[in-house]
């Protein structure tokens, strides 16, 4: 019964605090109610004896990627007026596809694999039952070629975030030799000759 209370009250947490994402106009206010969001999840997954996964969405998403987005927020200059244009525009597509996303939502929640009765109840395991292992096992055997088809996927999305970000900078450090030491002097020094300039009375009369 106390579960259920939890459950509950941390399921209603989680759909609020994800709505509030999607209506907040402020994009901090949103991406601190994301991270409520984030922190909800976690405690559904501690319900559901999942401790590994709700720690790692604790330390990874509201521990370095949420506070980046948040960095990255504060740092970019929106323009609110452009933001809210394009918002009244795109309305009617945004409700469109937020219906057919929650109508394919619920014909998959409502199949007859959801409604099995392995999911009516969660099993209670043993208290030296290790879910981290099981996840390793997991990945590292049934799932090892989708495990590093997901790594190279993001390797090659940081070297072109990488190379997109480096584009557009032509200032450089880098130091060429050759260029060093076939040097003249000509090239570095240019020396002007100038006609000497009386001073001016002022000064010397300070003087």
């Amino acid at each position: 019964m106390i579960e259920q209370i939890v459950f509950y009250l941390f399921a209603g947490m989680l759909v609020f605090s994800a709505s509030m994402v999607v209506v907040m106009r402020n994009p901090i206010h949103a991406a601190l109610f994301l991270i409520l969001s984030f922190f909800a999840s976690s405690a559904i997954w501690l319900l559901l004896q999942a401790e590994f996964l709700a720690i790692t969405l604790v330390l990874v998403y509201v521990g370095a990627v949420m506070v980046l987005f948040l960095f990255v927020v504060m740092m970019l200059n929106i323009n609110k007026v452009t933001v809210e244009e394009g918002f009244a525009r795109h309305l009617p597509l945004g409700i469109s596809v937020a219906v057919s996303m929650v109508v394919a939502m619920g014909l998959v929640v409502g199949s007859d694999y959801f409604l099995s009765e392995r999911y009516t109840a969660v099993q209670q395991l043993d208290p030296n039952y290790s879910n981290a292992k099981e996840l390793g096992i997991a990945i590292y055997t049934e799932y090892l070629y989708q495990f590093e088809i997901a790594g190279a996927i993001l390797l090659v999305a940081i070297i072109a975030a990488i190379t997109l970000g480096m584009s557009k900078l032509k200032i450089t450090k880098a130091i060429n030799p050759n260029q060093q030491v076939y040097v003249k002097k000509e090239d570095r020094l240019r020396i002007i000759k100038m006609q000497a300039e009386p001073k001016n009375k002022n000064e010397e009369s300070d003087a």
